[in-house]
């Protein structure tokens, strides 16, 4: 039969404990509920003894939140026990997760008490809190660094004396994969009475092997696994419940007969979610829910992904709610995925021709890191069209001010002659392209907008980018000038010249989408 590896999200309590990662009791609630939609089994919403706010959000997530199991966290004291009950009795179904810690440096430093006085308290305060509450979890902290026969001993008193989940946390991110798999491995050996709990693993990151570790202790027998969303949490953080949910999904030839019952496509929106309350940024390079994590730049993966997408993604795009796979158009992109954007832009372009702007795009692209569909235009059309400058930009003058309205005069050279015209907008680029219409006539309307920083530096030259549209034609002008009102004139010109050009050929220019 399939077997269960239940998802106990920590993000609320062990995540918020990452410096700078305090949420509202409001936000807590807003995750909380994200995370129900996420269907995870088990939510710890907090360390309800930590402070009246934590204590308040975790009470209002135990009245609100249906279908999870909502855990608070204790220290094994009475008082901690007593405020965690308070916290989540509301709940149909309340846990408290007892902690204590078993390596000899806890004890000796720490807690300055022997293991017999461990041992007891252990005992008494889960046999306490089953008083209170069938479900009671108890952590071994720094369990992998204890000695392994004292853990043992502890586990199997703590599970006679009510323990139904007992956790293995690898506190420090000290362990290894190998290590850590064997030691879920001697638990199931050692401890007789192991079948009355379910093991449950909480995995550190100060290695980069938290994934790694929560995974090895799976395939050696653990159903529970404690993790946070984007892997936020104390020091260097924790699993990751996104990578670890998808590589039991995506890998069943090594997790034979085992799932978890999280809706998986909801994973880049509860990810979006946790970034924008807590304020850290999803790296781009993140996996499953990472901005490139499905995005592909050099030329070989993008053909091969054209092929067929399994050549280079293991998973589905669309499985973990990220939408669809990009290929990025840049320096290493070939000339597969290049074609094939030109026809999804509607440009179909000869053999010859494709050569010809492959060639100016591979030089574009060694100058800017992302190729942009405007930049695909601009470069098809400067290429492959001889566009006639008919109008010439000679000089801007602009007068501007937060309480004045804007005023461009513009000088533009016309069939040998140059003409002024003035004019107001709502803006000075606005004010610079109704004068350049004084004298073309054309009266294009400013669809697209985009300012690229071509050089650093206070004297940057900046590179404007704009799609305008006139009597029925999309065209997109480009401009560039250290000033970015001159950037914006200059762009706005040569999309007029294009215009006419278009109108010129009677219907062959480009199509556009």
């Amino acid at each position: 039969m399939p077997d269960k590896v239940y998802i106990f999200d920590t993000t609320l309590r062990d995540g918020e404990q990452c410096p700078g990662a305090s949420l509202e009791e409001a936000e807590k609630l807003e995750v909380a509920h994200q995370l129900a939609r996420l269907n995870v089994d088990i939510i710890e919403a907090g360390f309800p003894i930590a402070s009246p706010g934590d204590f308040r959000a975790v009470q209002k997530i135990a009245k609100q939140i249906k279908g999870p199991v909502i855990a608070g966290l204790a220290r094994a004291l009475k008082a901690d026990i007593d405020t965690a009950f308070d916290a989540v009795k509301s709940n149909p179904r309340p846990r408290i997760h007892v902690f204590l810690a078993t390596s000899k440096i806890h004890m000796q430093y720490k807690l300055q008490k022997a293991e017999g006085e461990v041992l007891r308290q252990a005992v008494e305060s889960v046999t306490y809190a089953k008083k209170k509450v069938s479900d009671v979890e108890f952590s071994p902290e720094d369990a992998a660094r204890s000695d392994r026969d004292f853990l043992c001993r502890v586990i199997e008193a703590v599970i006679d004396a009510g323990a139904t989940t007992v956790n293995i946390p690898d506190t420090v991110g000290y362990a290894f994969p190998y290590e850590f798999g064997d030691l879920i491995r001697t638990i199931r050996e050692r401890v007789p009475n192991i079948h009355k709990a379910v093991i449950s693993v909480h995995c550190h990151d100060d290695l980069g092997l938290s994934v790694a570790n929560s995974l090895a202790a799976v395939a050696n027998g653990a159903r529970q696994v404690e993790c946070t969303i984007n892997g936020i949490g104390e020091r260097a953080g924790n699993a990751s419940m996104e990578e670890i949910v998808m590589a039991i999904h995506t890998r069943k030839d090594v997790f034979k007969d085992l799932y978890t019952g999280v809706k998986t496509q909801e994973f880049c929106k509860t990810s979006r979610l946790v970034s924008t309350l807590t304020g850290f940024i999803v790296p781009p390079n993140k996996a499953i829910v990472g901005q490139n994590a499905f995005s592909h730049e050099s030329g070989i993966h993008q053909d091969g992904v054209l092929k067929y997408v399994r050549t280079y993604e293991i998973m589905r795009p669309e499985d973990v709610g990220f939408g669809e796979s990009r290929l990025v158009l840049g320096k290493h992109s070939g000339r597969h995925a290049f074609t094939v954007r030109l026809k999804q832009l509607g440009m179909e372009l000869s053999k010859e021709e494709i050569d010809r702007a492959f060639e100016r795009f591979k030089k574009t692209a060694d100058k800017k890191k992302e190729i942009y569909d405007e930049d695909l235009f601009a470069l098809v059309e400067d290429e492959l069209v001889s566009i006639p400058e008919i109008f010439l930009l000679s000089e801007v003058k602009v007068e501007t001010g937060s309480e004045i309205t804007p005023v461009a005069t513009v000088k533009v050279k016309a069939h040998g002659k140059v003409v002024e015209a003035k004019a107001k907008g709502s803006g000075p680029v606005d004010a610079c392209c109704k004068a350049v219409d004084k004298v073309t006539k054309l009266h294009g309307e400013l669809v697209d907008y985009a300012l690229h920083g071509v050089t650093g530096g206070k004297d940057a030259m900046g590179e404007v980018t704009m799609r305008v549209r006139a009597k029925g034609k999309m065209v997109t002008g480009r401009g560039a000038s250290t000033d970015v009102i001159v950037a914006s004139a200059k762009a706005y010109v040569n999309a007029v010249n294009k215009l006419i050009h278009q109108q010129a050929r009677q219907g062959t220019a480009l199509a556009h989408p």
